[in-house]
């Protein structure tokens, strides 16, 4: 317990949910913990008053410290003030909609302490606003952790969320923190862990719940479907390095994606379109992943 964690949570527009993820905090087996909360809503906004009028219950909490941007920076750079103020060895994030169950912190720090790492990430349950389960995130391809294989895994699937690492907080630094980038952050966070030759573990537990709820995201939309294509072109110079099967799985990968996110941005042309382009890519991958995602869902509901 002499090791501090610091756990920064970005909030905007969702101060009602903000209670519930800080809550979760608090109730942590391990409690050497700072919770540093970044109001990233505009000054004076309503958006701003009503996270205020919820923050002020944890006013006499020693634990949670409140910072207030003067603008909005987006996610990537309010991570990144939290970053900055922090004062614990270890650093960790959470979205203000989602939560930790209670041994999250504990278990990761052991990990990270017995396997001397500066990064670690663990799997991730995702419910829906009725704390269902629709998906589970997992990373069981994985058989090597040499930085070479890691960023094969990476551009073929991506060893994310943010919610799922824990970083030593001078490896994070070193390698400057979240990118500014509208989409992506966490993607290009792990790429740089990586390039950087940070030493990384993979912990195959599920101690997080991230929700996905209707309200604003950044998750849909045409600004989604722009970004995601740029992320795709982006990958391109990895290519080389990858074989001509997993290069058929990256090309899958991207159009899969696009095909939630068109029917989620209610687009159902740009939703056919990729589903039929995932489907000719390669329709091996699309029946190994229908069947996985199936077994997945009954093994972890």
């Amino acid at each position: 317990m002499d090791i501090k964690i610091s756990i920064v949570i970005p909030t905007y527009k969702r101060s009602d949910f903000l209670l519930r993820a800080i809550d979760s905090l608090l109730h942590q087996t391990y409690s050497n913990v700072e919770i540093i909360v970044i109001d990233d809503n505009v000054s004076n906004s309503e958006f701003r008053l009503l996270t205020e009028q919820k923050m002020e219950k944890y006013k006499d909490n020693k634990k949670i410290i409140y910072i207030k941007n003067k603008e909005n920076l987006g996610g990537a750079l309010a991570r990144n003030v939290g970053i900055y103020k922090a004062t614990g060895e270890f650093v960790t994030f959470l979205d203000d909609d989602d939560i930790y169950l209670p041994n999250k912190v504990e278990n990761q720090l052991q990990y990270m302490i017995k396997n001397e790492l500066d990064l670690s990430f663990t799997n991730v349950r995702i419910h829906n606003t009725n704390n269902k389960l629709v998906d589970f995130r997992e990373h069981p391809y994985i058989k090597s952790f040499s930085n070479d294989e890691l960023l094969k895994q990476h551009i073929m699937h991506h060893l994310t969320p943010t919610a799922t690492y824990m970083f030593k907080r001078e490896a994070l630094i070193s390698i400057g923190g979240f990118d500014d980038v509208k989409v992506g952050q966490e993607f290009m966070l792990m790429l740089k862990a990586i390039e950087s030759n940070l030493k990384i573990g993979y912990l195959p537990v599920a101690d997080i719940i991230q929700y996905i709820h209707p309200g604003e995201r950044i998750s849909i939309g045409q600004n989604k479907i722009e970004k995601e294509k740029e992320l795709f072109d982006f990958k391109q110079k990895y290519m080389k390095q990858l074989t001509f099967r997993q290069r058929q799985y990256v090309k899958f990968r991207y159009h899969a994606v696009m095909t939630v996110v068109g029917k989620r941005s209610r687009k159902p042309l740009v939703s056919i379109n990729h589903l039929v382009k995932a489907v000719i890519s390669s329709p091996i991958d699309c029946i190994e992943e229908f069947l996985y995602f199936s077994k997945k869902l009954i093994k972890y509901k």
